[in-house]
């Protein structure tokens, strides 16, 4: 049975200048935008509203004629997608307790059941703050500071998320880094949130904090503020998202292999 979920919405934080694959938004895959296939994902999970938050007109021009897509322009200068959705909820007067997802705009194939899937998590926890995560499967992987890992307790929730390897399989490293050890739960953090106004206006108040700050990973500030992330493996395949020029060569290899269906 389909697990009964509340209704949400999805923002997907879009900003022009990244450092490693600038107008990243804007880049095609098989002919279609980034951003208009990371907000078409967002549709299709059923969100009451779909809204992309930028700090670039050229996003805005990228986006119209897409259904009910909404655009929320924000502020150039905000240290995280957390923190520019922070401003698209004030933007649109959401009330503290409306379910917030995050979907990462270099997320072009997420699965509309992980979507859901991490709303269900936040219903179904007291964590403020929900994510998923997926199996690492090859050594490579592992060790490309691009992929973000998380470790996760034996309660389901986020122990720390970081760029080096993690956890550090000691004795089996010693010998052998080119093959993962068995029976070692190493998970690659997939770039999706689901959080309530209310917390999500709060965690944006919250100063940066060293160890968001050294990673750059966003997520850090949360758990160094003492708040905890449910995490939840992904319930389908979740390919990786686009941080650089490889990962959009090899996302067109995989959509190619995927046919008609995954385009």
């Amino acid at each position: 049975m389909a697990e009964k979920i509340p209704p949400f919405v999805v923002v997907v934080p879009a900003r022009f200048g990244s450092t490693r694959l600038p107008g990243k938004p804007l880049l095609k895959i098989s002919g279609e935008s980034m951003i208009r296939r990371v907000a078409a994902r967002a549709g299709q999970a059923g969100a009451a509203q779909v809204v992309v938050a930028t700090d670039d007109e050229r996003v805005t021009r990228e986006l119209r004629g897409c259904g009910d897509i909404l655009v929320c322009m924000t502020r150039p200068d905000h240290a995280s997608g957390s923190d520019r959705i922070a401003e698209t909820a004030t933007h649109f007067g959401w009330p503290d307790d409306t379910v917030v997802v995050n979907l990462q705009g270099d997320e072009p194939f997420a699965p509309a059941a992980g979507i859901r899937a991490v709303v269900a998590t936040l219903a179904g926890d007291d964590a403020p703050m929900a994510t998923l995560a997926t199996p690492i499967e090859h050594a490579d992987e592992l060790f490309d500071p691009n992929i973000v890992k998380v470790v996760r307790g034996q309660n389901g929730r986020a122990l720390y998320f970081t760029r080096a390897p993690a956890p550090w399989a000691r004795d089996a490293f010693a010998a052998n880094r080119n093959v993962l050890p068995p029976h070692v739960p190493f998970l690659r953090h997939i770039g999706i949130y689901a959080y309530r106004a209310g917390f999500l206006r709060r965690l944006a108040a919250l100063p940066r904090t060293p160890l968001e700050q050294a990673e750059s990973l966003e997520q850090l500030r949360a758990l160094e503020h003492g708040y905890a992330i449910s995490v939840r493996p992904t319930p389908e395949p979740f390919p990786p998202g686009i941080d650089t020029v490889e990962d959009l060569a090899r996302a067109e290899r995989w959509l190619a292999a995927q046919g008609p269906v995954g385009s």
